[in-house]
């Protein structure tokens, strides 16, 4: 018998005032896995990461953990099961890369238990990870939009927390720190974290994920391994683009090849 999923959100209803984003949405993460939401713009996957980390409370519905209800958590609590990576964030003034990762091990402290060597080795190792620990003592504010994002993802590291939202992860990286990026987390999957991510790039997405979750209108309309839902029905109806999904020359997962306009091949 398959045990529950550790995160589930059972009849979501989802709304900014009196805007619904969705309705009675259903779903469960499976433990262990490397969750993908995929969806076009404005088809409420990032408000669906945000009520997983109770940033946005439903109007209806529930959200479970462990079984319990999301809200009866304690904040720091909630904080050392789940952890978040925003789609954008803001750095205090004044500081630096290593106080700003330092900040990840908030959770963890108590008035018994203070700054300790544990605390500074996780740190050292999230900055390594993410490639950050050449900036160190340099302060966020100073960083282009790359390597602060590399800083916020080492903060989420060393909170050290088995599940690890993130909202679009990949966004300022170019092309080759995004591929870098999508490696360490893949590592951290196979660690034994479970992980759910909000990707633009479907193939990314189709490379990366173990399990994938595609909503469209703020609903849920596929959702399985990549390679038993990707199709070019699917695309079309969540993105409402044309394509052919072939295996991918590298990995073997689907790849979304777009039909565009025939043009003739240049010389």
């Amino acid at each position: 018998m398959t045990a529950p999923a550790r995160l589930s959100a059972d009849g979501l209803t989802l709304a900014y005032d009196r805007r619904v984003i969705s309705r009675e949405l259903s779903l469960e993460i499976p433990d262990g896995s490397f969750t993908v939401i995929v969806g076009a713009n404005a088809s409420g996957k990032s408000t669906l990461l945000r009520a997983l980390a109770r940033l946005l409370a439903p109007t209806a519905g529930t959200i479970r953990l462990d079984g319990r209800p999301l809200g009866d958590y304690a904040p720091k609590e909630l904080a050392r099961i789940v952890g978040l990576l925003p789609q954008t964030s803001l750095a205090p003034d004044g500081i630096t890369v290593t106080d700003l990762v330092a900040r990840g091990r908030h959770p963890h402290q108590s008035f018994l238990r203070q700054w300790s060597p544990e605390d500074e080795r996780v740190v050292e190792e999230a900055m390594d990870a993410t490639g950050t620990r050449e900036l160190a003592g340099r302060l966020v504010s100073e960083l282009s939009g790359g390597q602060r994002q590399r800083v916020w993802i080492a903060m989420a590291l060393a909170q050290q927390t088995p599940i690890l939202l993130l909202d679009e992860p990949t966004t300022f990286l170019d092309i080759a720190h995004q591929i870098e990026l999508m490696e360490l987390l893949t590592d951290l999957h196979e660690q034994g974290r479970t992980l759910v991510a909000v990707l633009h790039d479907l193939n990314q997405a189709a490379r990366y994920a173990t399990h994938l979750i595609a909503v469209t209108d703020g609903r849920v309309v596929a959702e399985g391994a990549p390679a038993e839902i990707v199709t070019a029905e699917m695309v079309e109806e969540v993105f409402g683009l044309r394509c052919v999904v072939t295996p991918d020359p590298v990995s073997g997962t689907p790849a979304i090849s777009a039909v565009g306009r025939a043009r003739a091949p240049r010389p």
